[in-house]
């Protein structure tokens, strides 16, 4: 395990990552999934500036590529974005990752119902597949 801990924010609080090597989970899935759940709850408020992705790859003792990775997955996300030589950010949530997530669903619906699923079928991979995401 290779705990990063960002500078303060807000009420004084330490922020962290935590990359377990042994973990089943590739390390940039662990930097991305860590990101997104303290962007989500706050713990990394919107406009909070995260490290480089060298800064932050030397610190957890990863390849840039992994750390770069994982924001290319978080700004498509729109988790973060990138504001070129003023660094990348915490963006706001909400309505885009809403507009986002209502048209995949909408996606899904379309093409659960081609292919012939009942809607309590289709709902039932749907709480499946976010299970697997989300855990129990």
């Amino acid at each position: 395990m290779v705990p990063l801990i960002f500078r303060r924010v807000r009420d004084n609080r330490a922020v962290t990552l935590k990359i377990h090597i042994d973990d089943g989970a590739p390390p940039y899935e662990q930097v991305r999934a860590q990101i997104s759940e303290q962007a989500r709850s706050g713990a990394l408020p919107v406009g909070y500036r995260l490290p480089t992705v060298r800064g932050l790859a030397g610190t957890l003792g990863l390849a840039a590529n992994t750390v770069a990775k994982a924001y290319r997955a978080l700004e498509a996300d729109g988790v973060i974005e990138t504001r070129g030589r003023n660094g990348t950010v915490v963006a706001a949530a909400g309505s885009a990752a809403q507009r986002e997530a209502a048209s995949a669903a909408q996606g899904y619906a379309e093409r659960a119902r081609r292919l012939g699923l009942t809607e309590d079928e289709a709902l039932a991979a749907v709480r499946d597949a976010l299970r697997a995401a989300f855990g129990p």
